[in-house]
């Protein structure tokens, strides 16, 4: 069985004194930004306005954290000059997918916001991502805003939760792009934020490759084994809402990054996203033929990658336009306007706007953590008649 080798390739920038300040500047940034978003625009529209619309609820929500979440593909293109290198299908917009990934490294979610940017759909992208990532101060925040689907990645304990989420995710009107990771974890070694530990990524694909091996599953060289059943959950639930499904496979030269090497902008060189369009049609009914229609698709995925190594790009690439710088620093512009503006109300305005924020943090730490979001009234007094 092969190991990919432990030894990290060296840093494709050099970590200079100067990336740091200016990486820690826009990490600060982003957190004031995130922050006041949720705490007036956050509550507003999701608590506020979802009391009366749950369509249009998200339709503002989507607004205002899309033009947030567009300040990461600025700094990973415009600041860091990351090269991002679109490949295979394209991806028409606004339309309701699910996009099933590989996961190297804790940043592959990231770099999906430079495709769902260029694809008017940055506000409706949602995670299922692991519930210990919603702990996290004010990201976490974030994450329950945009509706991501929390996880222990044990299956008796996530079903009922995930089903129950999405079952909200049904309204043809809503644009939807539900990202799922089969692998469950990051191939990689990597602390997220310093804060997330997992296991040495030699010891997770050794591990993967001898449970492949005793049980007669295709052994992957560059990815874990996928488990099928969060798969099999979306596609049970969401089927007929659906128009497609996209098979999504990340590579990064030289070096797989970390979450501070993208804020220092010393990783990663090129992210290169290769896209595979699937139709309903094409997908299988039953559970253990979708069970092994995606262990399929991880053979093609674990083929396209060793290819990726080998030659440095995925084929059929330049499926997408580079970003508009001058719509970039407009947003960003928007962004920081708003800020300001809350700022000063937050900071120097009257004791009530601090009342305010107090109670919108107070509800966010809440919600976060008991996971809850308000039910339209007329959907109470519909039950009740």
């Amino acid at each position: 069985m092969e190991v990919p080798s432990a030894k990290h390739e060296t840093r494709h920038r050099r970590l200079t004194p100067l990336r740091v300040l200016r990486g820690l500047i826009c990490l600060l940034v982003l957190l004031l930004t995130a922050f006041m978003m949720i705490v007036y625009c956050g509550f507003f529209s999701t608590v506020v306005l979802r009391l009366f619309s749950v369509h249009y609820s998200r339709k503002v929500t989507a607004f205002f954290f899309s033009s947030w979440l567009a300040l990461w593909p600025f700094l990973f293109e415009k600041i860091n000059k990351t090269k991002v290198i679109f490949s295979g299908d394209d991806v028409p917009a606004r339309e309701r997918v699910l996009l099933i990934c590989n996961h190297r490294t804790e940043v592959d979610w990231m770099y999906l916001w430079d495709l769902a940017l260029r694809k008017d759909s940055l506000g409706y992208i949602k995670y299922i991502l692991k519930s210990s990532l919603m702990k996290l101060p004010v990201f976490g925040w974030s994450f329950q805003i945009l509706e991501f689907i929390p996880v222990e990645r044990k299956w008796e304990v996530d079903e009922a939760k995930m089903r129950q989420m999405l079952s909200k995710f049904k309204d043809p009107r809503d644009p939807l792009w539900l990202v799922l990771f089969p692998e469950g974890t990051d191939f990689t070694y990597v602390p997220f934020l310093l804060a997330v530990i997992s296991p040495p990524f030699e010891q997770k694909c050794l591990s993967s490759q001898k449970y492949a091996a005793a049980n007669g599953l295709p052994i992957l060289k560059n990815l874990l084994l996928p488990k099928s059943k969060g798969f099999n959950a979306c596609l049970e639930d969401l089927r007929s809402t659906l128009d497609a499904v996209y098979d999504v496979t990340i590579g990064y030269k030289h070096r797989c990054p970390s979450f501070l090497d993208n804020v220092f902008g010393v990783d990663p060189s090129e992210v290169h996203i290769h896209i595979r369009r699937v139709t309903l049609d094409d997908i299988p009914l039953s559970e253990w033929e979708v069970t092994s229609w995606l262990m399929d698709t991880f053979q093609r995925k674990d083929q396209l990658l060793s290819n990726f190594n080998s030659e440095g790009y995925f084929p059929l690439h330049g499926a997408e336009l580079n970003l508009s710088t001058v719509k970039c620093l407009i947003n960003v512009m928007l962004v920081l306007v708003l800020t300001g503006a809350f700022s000063f109300l937050t900071f120097f305005s009257s004791i009530w706007f601090k009342i305010f924020v107090s109670l919108s943090c107070s509800y966010m730490v809440s919600a976060t953590y008991l996971n809850i979001r308000p039910e339209p009234i007329f959907n109470f007094v519909k039950t009740s008649l």
